[in-house]
């Protein structure tokens, strides 16, 4: 019997999985739904201007809960950090237990999940930089940017623990997936600059800021290229494993949808608060979504070495 990087032990044609990996599986999932959330209430902080409605940091009017103060702006902005906190406290427990049960889990994973406290940790070093900086752009940007990272290692580990078998047949696909993955999250980070600098509303006020926004719009060209490419490569290839033809199809309905709900922000000029979170929520699902395909590929690539006990 062999192991691979992401592969667990094959006994009798099926693979096995600790109850340490299912634990700890359980767990990453839970923490990526609840960094999407987090996410999500980012962006509607942002776009109700409830950034600054908690003027200190970590506390809020120097209370746990500010009851007195509380309005849907203040709600947004201590909700989000409230999640931010949940998010911290399971990113600990993951690491933990990750090194406490490592003699039944794979090599790779106490790291990675040591990695993703790391994410969290300056996350959260970034988050109180953007109110003690007065919401600096370049903050912001990078604030979004750890969390769709964080949110990234989190599903590459959720992955990776899920039983499969791979068919064999995925060849170019986990670099396919790789690249529009990397072209995904950096049109995302294009994104964020837009947001973080409200560059398409000083663009239609006085052209100012047009070059960020064109930026981001000429952007979308790239990611979308690749991402039909993985679609159009999983759907010519027989005997795709199904997991992989059910990702590519959900990532031919996200990048769809993407385009569509950025349109009509464009067309809106960000005037529909809730429009503005669905795009970004949205394609911060389709990063997941490509980061997801890509593991499962390379896992279906490393099925032909791992062999039956």
């Amino acid at each position: 019997m062999t192991e691979s990087v992401f592969q667990s032990p094959i006994i009798n044609g099926k693979e096995t999985l600790s109850q340490p990996q299912i634990l700890i599986r359980r767990l990453v999932w839970k923490i990526a739904i609840a960094t999407l959330l987090l996410m999500a209430v980012g962006s509607a902080t942002r776009v109700m201007n409830a950034g600054l409605a908690c003027p200190d940091w970590p506390l809020c009017y120097g209370q746990l809960v500010p009851t007195r103060q509380m309005n849907l702006q203040v709600f947004l902005e201590w909700f989000h950090r409230l999640d931010a906190a949940l998010i911290g406290v399971s990113a600990i427990a993951l690491s933990g237990l990750s090194w406490w049960y490592r003699r039944e889990l794979p090599s790779w994973l106490p790291w990675a999940a040591t990695f993703a406290l790391f994410l969290i940790i300056f996350q959260g070093i970034l988050g109180g930089l953007t109110v003690t900086q007065l919401l600096r752009f370049d903050i912001v940007t990078a604030h979004l940017g750890t969390a769709l990272l964080f949110f990234s290692t989190l599903i590459a580990i959720g992955t990776a623990l899920l039983p499969y078998q791979g068919t064999k047949a995925a060849g170019k696909l986990s670099w396919l997936g790789l690249s529009a993955a990397v072209l995904v999250y950096l049109q995302s980070i294009l994104g964020g600059l837009v947001g973080s600098q409200w560059a398409l509303h000083q663009c239609f006020a006085g052209s100012q800021l047009c070059n960020v926004m064109n930026a981001h719009i000429l952007g979308v060209i790239p990611p979308t290229v690749a991402v039909i490419a993985v679609i159009w490569w999983a759907w010519k290839t027989p005997g795709l494993h199904k997991y992989l033809r059910v990702l590519a199809n959900l990532a031919a309905a996200l990048v769809s949808l993407q385009i569509l709900l950025g349109v009509a922000t464009f067309k809106l000029h960000l005037q529909v608060e809730p429009l503005t979170v669905t795009h970004q929520a949205v394609g911060a699902s389709l990063l997941g979504v490509l980061v997801g395909f890509t593991v499962l590929a390379i896992r279906d690539r490393q099925s032909d070495r791992v062999a039956d006990s």
